[in-house]
């Protein structure tokens, strides 16, 4: 829910980072850091293979992604920039009201409508150039669970 015009923002959901090879990637957080794969899928629409690790038994979770093709926007960015930080993405009650809320203030989303994103989920981004060089991510999650 949209309070006096702000996106409403419920938490910090995920941080994205792209990786070349994902099974690679899952083990070494897994190994270095002790993260749990919580979940896998393939997001035909995203061009994405992508993994969520959970961080240390809360609500905090690590997106990896990788490409699925070459024209995906991974793969654009992996080549432009090398493997790392790729997003940055908050909880929202409802993404189009947040959508809505964030337009008004001028700044420029990646998608007219929201795209299914990890689980269900539907998401849009905010211009990275709208933001200090930040992607940022808005996810509605297919079920909000109690404290989110």
């Amino acid at each position: 829910m949209t309070v006096d015009g702000l996106p409403g923002l419920l938490r910090i959901d995920h941080v994205g980072i792209a990786v070349p090879d994902l099974d690679a990637a899952i083990e070494f957080y897994s190994s270095v850091f002790g993260m749990t794969c919580e979940h896998t899928e393939e997001n035909e629409e995203q061009g994405v293979r992508e993994a969520m690790l959970g961080v240390g038994g809360g609500p905090s979770r690590l997106q990896l992604l990788a490409p699925l093709r070459e024209d995906s926007p991974i793969a654009k960015f992996l080549t432009k920039s090398g493997p790392g930080l790729q997003q940055l993405a908050y909880t929202v009650s409802n993404v189009e009201e947040a959508a809505d809320a964030i337009r008004a203030k001028g700044l420029r989303l990646l998608y007219k409508e929201p795209k299914r994103g990890t689980a269900g989920s539907r998401i849009n981004f905010v211009h990275p150039k709208d933001c200090g060089g930040v992607l940022v991510e808005l996810v509605e999650p297919a079920v909000i669970h109690p404290g989110d």
